[in-house]
Order: C-alpha cells, then sequence, then structure tokens
C-alpha cells in the first residue's frame, strides 16, 4: 500500500508506531549531519529526518536528491520531535524514515507551493493544478465541497428531490446570450446551454414532483467581472402548491442552517424591503444592511435657494458618513476625485462638515446658512462628527453613484465585516422594465414570473406599475437567491408574452411545450435559485468567486491553463455543417 497514514493525522499517541506515508516534498532542510524533509498531502505536512546515527548514508544521500514537489513515499518509525512546532498539528511528532522511494520526479514548479507564493494570478491560473496544492486554495475548495454537502443534507430532510436536467436545450431570445451547439445530426440546427433550469423544473411541478432542487451548472455568455463565469453553479429550487411566504420561510431555513452549520453564525432576524424602499434608501436592489447611511433625499431642503446645480436636479441626495468630519480637506477632494472617475460618473460632490460644537461648514456656504444646513443634517440623521455627502442629478443615475459611494466609504471605514452576516430579502419588484433605447419592456425576472394578485389588468394601461410575485435573498450586500411565483395558467402565459413583444406563433414556437404542458393540470408554483459560488465565496469571507471554483475561467472567459475556447479543425467545421467566413 502507498499509504497507513496522511501527513496530517500523526500525533503523540503514534510513537514508536511503524507508518507508510505517501505525498510531495514541501521542504528540506540539509544540516550536514542531519537532513529534515517536510512531506505534504491534502491533509497536513509529517517532518520526515534522516540522521547520521539512525540512518544509511545512502538513504541520507538520497534525500539530499531530492527536489522540491518530488512525490515519495516513505517507510518509518514514529518518534517524538525534539524542537516542537506548535504552528501544525503534526508539531511533536517526526518520522525516522527507513526507507525512501521516489514514485515522481518533479520539475522546479513555476512558484512556490506555499500559503503566501510569489506567483501572479495569470502564472497561477496557467498552472492552477499546482495553484490548488496550496492550502489557501485547497482549503477553499473543501470548503465548496462542505457547503453543498450541507445544502444537500438539509433540502433532502425537508422533503426536496434532487433531478437532473437536460444541459443539451433549446435557444431562447430571454434574458443573457446562449452557448450555442451544433448538432452534427441535424443539420443547420443547434442545441443551447442552459442559463437555468427555468422551464425543466416548472415541467416537473405538473409532472407531481412537488419539491425538486439540483445542484447544477448553468451557462451565460456575457461580459465577465470578479463574481461572474461563464458558467457558474446554482442550488436550482422549485415547490408547488405554495405562495410566496412558504418560499421564503422554506429557504430562510435553509440560510440560517448554512450560517450555523458552516460559521457557527444563529440569525433570527430575516428583514423584507420593497425594491422601491431599497432603491430610495440605498440605491440599489442589493443593499449592504450592516451599516446605516442611508439616503437622505433633500430636495426640499436644499431647491430654495440660488444654487443652480441643487435647482436643476431631478433629484439631490446624501449621506451622513459617521465620524468622517475628521477627514482633512485633501481627503474630501480625494473623494470627490474617486466620484468624478467614469466607473461612477458623478460630476463633483458637496459636502457639509458637522463640528462638535453643533455648527457646519460646507463647500456651499455661500448659498446655504446654519439653518439650511442643519435641516440636511435632520434629513440624513447626521449627528455631530459626521460628514455630509450629496449628489445630485438624474435620479436613477445619482442613486447609482451615491450608493456606490456609500459602498466605498464603508469599505475605508471598516463597516464590512466579513464576519457579520445581514441577510434581507427584498420583495415586490416591478414586473417589467422599460429599455429606454428601444422603448419595449422585458421581463425584470424572466417572462414566467407571476404579477403580483389583482394586478394582471394594469399590463394593458400602466405596464410599468405592475408588481412582481418575485423575491431575492440578499447577504451583505450581495445577491445570493432569487425567484419568484410562477405563472401557471396557459391564458396568463399568453398574455405575458404579448405584452414582451412575442406574437402568438413566436411564444408557440419557443415555449409551446410549456404552453401544452399548462393545459394538463399545472399546479399553483414557485422557486428560487441560489448562486452557489457567490454564496461559498461569501460565507468564506471573501466577494471574489474565483478562488472557490476549481479550474476557473479569466475575465476573458478563457481557461488559459487547457487554452480554451480553442480553434477546431477543417473536419469537424465540416462534419458539423459550419463554415467560418473571417
Amino acid at each position: 500500500m502507498y499509504r497507513s497514514h496522511t501527513c496530517g493525522e500523526l500525533r503523540e499517541t503514534h510513537i514508536n508506531t511503524k507508518v507508510i506515508l505517501s505525498g510531495w516534498v514541501q521542504k528540506t532542510r540539509d544540516k550536514g549531519f542531519v537532513v529534515w524533509i517536510d512531506l505534504r498531502d491534502r491533509y497536513g505536512i509529517t517532518q520526515l529526518v534522516f540522521d547520521e546515527d539512525r540512518t544509511s548514508s545512502k538513504l541520507i544521500e538520497q534525500a539530499r536528491s531530492l527536489g522540491r514537489e518530488f512525490v515519495v513515499q516513505i517507510n518509518g518509525t514514529v518518534i517524538e520531535r525534539a524542537s516542537k512546532n506548535p504552528n501544525i498539528p503534526t508539531g511533536n511528532i517526526e518520522v525516522l524514515v527507513e526507507e525512501l522511494t521516489v514514485l515522481n520526479e518533479s520539475e522546479t514548479p513555476p512558484f512556490t507551493i506555499e500559503n503566501e507564493t510569489d506567483g501572479g494570478e495569470d502564472i497561477r491560473m496557467k498552472y492552477r493544478y499546482l495553484d490548488i496544492r496550496r492550502n489557501p486554495v485547497k482549503e477553499n475548495l473543501i470548503f465548496r465541497s462542505k457547503v453543498s454537502m450541507e445544502v444537500r443534507k438539509y433540502l433532502s430532510n425537508e422533503g426536496f428531490i434532487e433531478v437532473e436536467t437536460p444541459y443539451l436545450i433549446k435557444s431562447t431570445p430571454e434574458g443573457a446570450r446562449d452557448f450555442v451547439v451544433p448538432s452534427r445530426m441535424n443539420k443547420g440546427q443547434f442545441y443551447a446551454l442552459p442559463q437555468s433550469p427555468q422551464t425543466f423544473k416548472q415541467l416537473l411541478m405538473i409532472g407531481g414532483m412537488d419539491k425538486y432542487f439540483q445542484i447544477v451548472k448553468c451557462f451565460r455568455d456575457e461580459d465577465l467581472r470578479a463574481d461572474r463565469q461563464p458558467e457558474f453553479t446554482q442550488i436550482d429550487c422549485e415547490m408547488a402548491f405554495v405562495e410566496q411566504e412558504d418560499i421564503l420561510n422554506a429557504f430562510e431555513g435553509l440560510t440560517k442552517h448554512l450560517l450555523k452549520e458552516i460559521k457557527g453564525v444563529e440569525i433570527d432576524s430575516f428583514p423584507r424591503m420593497s425594491y422601491d424602499d431599497a432603491m430610495r434608501k440605498y440605491g440599489n436592489d442589493k443593499p449592504d444592511i450592516r451599516f446605516g447611511m442611508e439616503f437622505g433625499e433633500l430636495n426640499a431642503v436644499a431647491q430654495h435657494k440660488d444654487f443652480g446645480v441643487f435647482n436643476n436636479a431631478e433629484l439631490v441626495v446624501g449621506i451622513a458618513v459617521p465620524g468622517a468630519n475628521s477627514y482633512t480637506r485633501k481627503e474630501i477632494d480625494k473623494l470627490i476625485d474617486w466620484v468624478r472617475r467614469p466607473q461612477v460618473g458623478a460630476l463633483g460632490m458637496v459636502y457639509s462638515r458637522c463640528n462638535d460644537d453643533g455648527s457646519f461648514k460646507s463647500s456651499v456656504d455661500k448659498f446655504y446658512d446654519q439653518e439650511d444646513l442643519a435641516k440636511w443634517a435632520e434629513v440624513t440623521g447626521a449627528k455631530a462628527g459626521d460628514l455630509i455627502c450629496v449628489l445630485s442629478g438624474d435620479a436613477n443615475k445619482v442613486r447609482t453613484q451615491l450608493s456606490a459611494l456609500r459602498m466605498e466609504l464603508a469599505e475605508r471605514l471598516g463597516l464590512r465585516n466579513a464576519e457579520e452576516f445581514a441577510p434581507l430579502w427584498v420583495v415586490d419588484f416591478p414586473l417589467l422594465e422599460l429599455d429606454e433605447e428601444t422603448g419595449h419592456y422585458h421581463a425584470m425576472h424572466h417572462p414566467f414570473t407571476s404579477p403580483k394578485p389583482g394586478q394582471l389588468k394594469l399590463l394593458d394601461t400602466d405596464p410599468g406599475a405592475v408588481k412582481a410575485n418575485a423575491y431575492d435573498l440578499v447577504l451583505n450586500g450581495n445577491e445570493i437567491g432569487g425567484g419568484s411565483i410562477r405563472i401557471h395558467d396557459k391564458e396568463m402565459q399568453s398574455t405575458m408574452f404579448k405584452h414582451l413583444g412575442f406574437t402568438p406563433e413566436e411564444a408557440k414556437a419557443q415555449f409551446g411545450f410549456l404552453m401544452d404542458a399548462f393545459q394538463y393540470g399545472a399546479p399553483p408554483h414557485g422557486g428560487i435559485a441560489f448562486g452557489l459560488d457567490r454564496l461559498v465565496a461569501i460565507l468564506g469571507g471573501q466577494e471574489t468567486i474565483r478562488d472557490f471554483i476549481a479550474f476557473p475561467k479569466n475575465n476573458s472567459g478563457r481557461d488559459v491553463m487547457i487554452d480554451a475556447p480553442a480553434a477546431i479543425d477543417d473536419e469537424q467545421l465540416k462534419e458539423l455543417n459550419l463554415k467560418l467566413d473571417i
């Protein structure tokens, strides 16, 4: 056998035990009369010792010939370690080696396989299989596995059935761009990789599988960023005979379970906030509520003077930054430069200091007196020692800009504690969203989302006012899950398609299979999907998902390790009835 024990399990209770270990050479230390080797596997590190008094000269020379990352097997005896290492679990023992076998040699790795490596991100992604040997990445993958196991355990115990749905499906015009797959056997036709198992899980509800879940790969051909990959993993769930309250209760339960089992944190409060309130108070639909700095709308107390910047704005809005009156003028100028960056897009920022003596000093003292500034403080909730930051302009844009500033200031002030968890349900989303370029409405979630009861008739008169029976679960300023109560009536679904601009023929061609299924006793149903990659990263104290994925793509959607995507040869193109004209 290759090993009797792992490199992480030997303790003082094993002293005088004969053992066989296998692993990678982490480090060699040669003192002339004695050689120590740190042997590493997934489970930890064990120190090996070769000394002149107890080891043959041939074995010592063999040990000296080992390079970093050589794969070796040793036979030996566990002995007490003279110079103990309290920083590792095996630090009280070492193994006196009696036999050494090189299982495989290794080239010198392109970066050090240590917690703090000298390898940059590009080189580590190219040699990802080496990066996985490092503890931070290895532990992230083990952590992800633990989260997935807890999800399966909880949902299975709650009566959910795991069902696999197809990866080769039909392309639809809704949502992001599809990845498409040519069909060799059906000339000129294509499969699409699923952006979500949405229609299949609805069909499972019609099939009577009233509690479904799946940890499933999904695919979207869209621009990437730190928390987005072209392929990602969802915890996909659906339930029949439920209303919104049933879904929220069920998945509060899952979230509580994960926080308790994974982080040892007990959460009782899952506050709820309407989409409209989230936008008004925080400027986005996934607010981080671990800290304050709620928006204060200042139109009524700022547009009565001769300051044209405010008077000509649709919205004047500010936040009170706790303790930031201590900022120097230079620091505030840097903050103004920050909001002017193209990524934020503000034209500038007005500020008011809230002094300890109750007075105010603003950048617009020429236009506003102490009484005016006191009203700004009242609206924003500012106290002595705070700094009021004010932006103005088009309402939608300025809310987005102030939201970005709020998050940046929270980061600078240390208010985003990765070990503090604040879940929030955002509800009552608009059903439809207006595309300003085309002037057409499209579904804010997807076309199968049900409107709130009693609001269907509004589609004909005021479609923008219709609220969706939809909900998002937000954790620490990140959307970790979203779902809705679905349409289960054929006539209502037809009406929805009509308002989204589908002709009856287009709706039948794209979704006829679902419409047909609705004719055979579709139950009321709804569901939710969690983004597993993002959820795991947040539980792991990070917001970047890449290090929690075994083999991630880079920001261009490339796998630099295997060099994909890649061209295929002319014979394959011909077989697939494809012709590239570049």
